[in-house]
């Protein structure tokens, strides 16, 4: 059982309160996640700076979800493939783009974002240490070498996320739960 407190703006650490004011600005309530992470004021400055970056990347708005949603699926983070899976719905990602980053599947319907799934997946999985080959596919997909540097943003807003959500076992906002996640191997254990 986790031991993490999700602060609120009346209790939260003064140096975190401007951040949780700016998000519940944003998004009409202040998210577990960030609730949890305001008990350190360190984290929860540097994880919206980093996902402000991100948001400022040249990858289009679909494009990022495709990033944060990858990440969170291979990380098996609950919390956040349900926060991006509602927030893909507000950017118009297709259905059964999300039911493939969901699922951890190939996207079949559109050839640039599964290499951007695959490349963030390899991301990931390898530490970053992607071959020549990797990288050239990525390339060839029709992204730049700087966009590679901007999934790895992606990667480590996430990285802050996901683990933050695992140590903190944070509870999914009711605001979140329509679009609750569920590992696939879970999935299948509960099935069987």
């Amino acid at each position: 059982m986790s031991d993490y407190t999700i602060y609120t703006l009346e209790n939260a650490p003064e140096k975190s309160k401007p951040i949780l004011t700016k998000t519940q600005e944003k998004y009409g309530f202040v998210p577990n996640l960030m609730g949890v992470l305001a008990g350190a004021p360190a984290a929860v400055q540097g994880y919206a700076a980093v996902a402000d970056a991100f948001a400022g990347s040249s990858l289009s708005p679909v494009e990022q979800q495709v990033v944060l949603l990858s990440t969170s699926f291979e990380n098996e983070c609950h919390y956040c493939m349900a926060a991006h899976s509602t927030v893909a719905g507000m950017v118009n990602l297709p259905e059964d783009v999300l039911k493939a980053l969901r699922d951890g599947t190939e996207i079949e319907s559109d050839a640039k974002l599964e290499t951007l799934r695959q490349t963030t997946r390899k991301v990931v999985e390898d530490r970053g240490w992607l071959d020549d080959e990797d990288i050239q596919t990525f390339l060839n997909a029709g992204y730049t070498r700087g966009q590679l540097l901007e999934v790895i943003v992606g990667v480590a807003q996430k990285t802050i996320s996901n683990y933050t959500n695992h140590l903190a076992e944070t509870p999914v906002d009711e605001q979140l739960a329509a679009q609750a996640w569920t590992p696939p191997e879970e999935r299948d254990e509960r099935a069987a």
